[in-house]
């Protein structure tokens, strides 16, 4: 019976030690947002391996223009390889070649290394265009509406390479007036 207490004593530990760690501190979105509501998540695989979690976030109401996109990594890679990415995603949708060298060489001037677990975060807001965040912490803005589009294109345009993640970040929510995409 005794070691059966320090068991069950040292799982509640753990427990409350992995909650503790692994919570997130999601107020800058919500300060950003005001308030920040969660319309859809989901899980990029590639090739069998977990790359990363995905969020989908709305102010306040589901049809609000401004929106952001948690990314929680559980891979590690290279600021350079993340910007690399996503200009080859940018292309993928048609964005011109000239176009995604400019926006993948200012992205991999502003994506730091990311490790398993560390978070970037990209935010829209229609006067501002996007902010990154890395972390929590405000890293980088790009004005460009144009910017905007392709690089939240990545998951949600309908030409997207990864369809099934752009229904699970949108669940039954309509994709943001950014898209000009009528709601199903």
């Amino acid at each position: 019976m005794r070691i059966f207490k320090i068991l069950l004593t040292f799982c509640a530990v753990i427990t409350v030690f992995t909650a503790s760690g692994f919570a997130r501190d999601l107020t800058y979105l919500d300060s950003v947002l005001n308030p920040a509501k969660l319309q859809g998540t989901g899980r990029l695989n590639w090739w069998g391996f977990h790359i990363y979690d995905a969020s989908f976030y709305r102010a306040g109401a589901p049809t609000s223009q401004e929106f952001a996109i948690d990314i929680r990594y559980q891979k590690s890679f290279t600021g350079v390889a993340i910007a690399n990415s996503s200009a080859e995603e940018m292309k993928k949708m048609g964005i011109p070649d000239a176009q995604v060298a400019l926006w993948g060489k200012e992205l991999a001037s502003i994506f730091p290394n990311i490790e398993s677990g560390q978070t970037l975060t990209a935010v829209y807001l229609p006067k501002q265009g996007t902010i990154f965040y890395h972390d929590g912490k405000r890293i980088a803005q790009i004005t460009s509406l144009e910017f905007s589009k392709a690089f939240f294109g990545i998951w949600l345009d309908p030409k997207t390479s990864v369809p099934k993640l752009r229904n699970e970040l949108l669940g039954q929510g309509c994709p943001p007036p950014l898209f000009n995409e009528a709601c199903k």
